[in-house]
């Protein structure tokens, strides 16, 4: 039996209410004010692609170990690196292993995800991989007042693929490819063209997901009545819900776009859905995952006993709860980098990454991997040559201890309202992890008057700085404050 053996999700805590886009821009644009319910998640200023990867990532693997893993896929269209192996930053802060694996990047399409699945699931069918982690995201840079800016938000999702402990077993999998141009973005070009939206919906979403469906329910013998819930992106209500009477689906087998709480995340949007799906399922359920873009994949699963004693840390409903309004649209449209601000005589330092210092401390910077001696057990961030511990100091004699996954909290802690901060005052401190070690690190997604000394905190992923000269993003791990109530 092959299929998903563990599941996550993560969507950025802050929601901008389409009202608030309203307010501040429907001067500009009026027809905006027809799509303003809802609201649509929004990345902080130090998230991109690769960052909600890697938490959704660790969300998926929280109670799997990730030295098993063969492969990562990363699935996006907003991967911060035309040469670079963008799946391969998010297995090094995996800690993922290096020999052996096979890692690789999926994008240019919408339905990216569901074909890094589809690869996933065929190399395990053939024996040659074991366990491959299959990770969408995506941050989508829009025009401001547009539908777009109305539409689209941000978010990731993460599936481990696998033969042990399977929660979804696959039954098989359908495409359609087609080269149909609802949006493209060309290379040196910021924001996606769009087409006449009415052609998108019922030549494309209307037409295809259907043909695509249609397709995989004759090729498989099964039925529509056969399956418990169907998933596929469309954020058009009306179009969604024509989809689901154009296949006969009753309406609650369809499983909710989620366009009210977090917008059309892109790549990710998929599998977003379909994680949301999992939560939910009961044995025996078969769920139909459906991806678009330039065609349509479909996947089908069965979920298995194992369903139910399985729960992902925090999942889509999980980051769903812990949102955040952000009612500040020029936070916004700063944080994308949409309007230009000063940052000061200190924010023009420019320096330039050492690649070979980042090769020889890979495992410290992107894993967040520090030293436990092997002597007396004392752990340390950053590890060094000697044991801290003054009674020990024994040198050399260290293994690997990594502190991504443990929990901490706050010693000490600062607002600095001088340091150059996209979203001021930069906060940053001491914590303490439980199990011995400390850090002195960046914190993130928090306000500083609900800050205190003694807060648990745990670790996130997250840009560290953006050499726009050279066009090098460089990540570490950030603290991020668990504000109680």
């Amino acid at each position: 039996m092959i299929g998903i053996t563990a599941y996550g999700g993560y969507i950025p805590r802050y929601r901008l209410s389409r009202m608030v886009i309203v307010q501040n821009m429907a001067w500009y644009f009026p027809v905006i004010m027809a799509v303003a319910g809802g609201e649509k998640s929004v990345a902080n200023w130090d998230e991109d692609a690769i960052s909600m990867a890697v938490a959704a990532a660790y969300d998926c693997m929280a109670l799997k170990d990730r030295k098993n893993l063969d492969g990562v896929y990363l699935a996006s269209t907003t991967m911060p690196f035309a040469d670079r192996l963008n799946a391969g930053i998010v297995a090094a802060a995996l800690n993922a292993p290096e020999e052996g694996a096979m890692n690789a990047d999926f994008s240019a399409c919408l339905k990216a995800g569901t074909t890094a699945s589809i690869a996933a699931l065929q190399a395990i069918e053939s024996g040659r991989k074991n366990s491959v982690l299959v990770a969408a995201s995506d941050q989508r840079k829009t025009k401001m007042a547009t539908m777009y800016d109305m539409f689209l938000g941000d978010g990731a999702a993460a599936l481990l693929f696998g033969r042990d402990d399977v929660l979804a077993e696959f039954k098989g999998s359908y495409s359609v490819n087609c080269d149909f141009i609802d949006h493209y973005k060309g290379y040196g070009k910021e924001f996606d063209y769009t087409w006449e939206e009415r052609w998108v919906r019922d030549e494309g979403y209307g037409k295809i997901i259907p043909e695509a469906i249609s397709g995989f329910l004759k090729q498989s013998g099964m039925s529509i009545g056969d399956i418990a819930k169907v998933v596929y992106p469309c954020y058009f209500g009306g179009t969604h819900k024509d989809i689901a009477k154009k296949l006969g689906i009753d309406p609650a087998r369809v499983q909710n776009n989620l366009h009210n709480v977090c917008g059309d995340t892109g790549t990710a949007h998929p599998l977003v859905m379909f994680v949301a799906a999992l939560e939910d399922a009961q044995p025996g359920d078969k769920i139909l995952l459906a991806g678009f873009g330039q065609g349509c994949d479909v996947l089908c699963f069965e979920a298995t006993d194992k369903i139910k004693a399985f729960k992902a840390p925090a999942g889509i409903k999980g980051s769903l709860a812990g949102r955040v309004e952000l009612t500040n649209y020029q936070k916004y449209i700063k944080f994308r980098d949409l309007i230009v601000a000063d940052l000061g005589i200190r924010g023009e330092a420019n320096p330039n990454t050492s690649l070979t210092a980042l090769w020889r401390n890979r495992k410290m910077v992107l894993g967040f991997v520090g030293a436990k001696c092997t002597k007396c057990g004392t752990v340390q961030f950053p590890p060094l040559p000697m044991c801290v511990k003054p009674e020990c100091n024994t040198a050399g004699e260290f293994e690997d201890y990594e502190f991504a996954n443990k929990p901490g909290n706050i010693q000490v802690f600062t607002g600095d309202m001088l340091a150059p901060s996209v979203d001021p005052p930069a906060v940053y401190g001491i914590v303490t992890f439980e199990g011995g070690g400390k850090a002195f690190v960046d914190f993130t997604d928090c306000d500083l008057n609900q800050v205190k000394v003694g807060m648990p905190i745990k670790m996130s992923f997250r840009r560290r700085n953006v050499d726009e000269m050279r066009g090098f993003t460089g990540y570490f791990w950030k603290a991020v404050p668990q504000v109680q109530g």
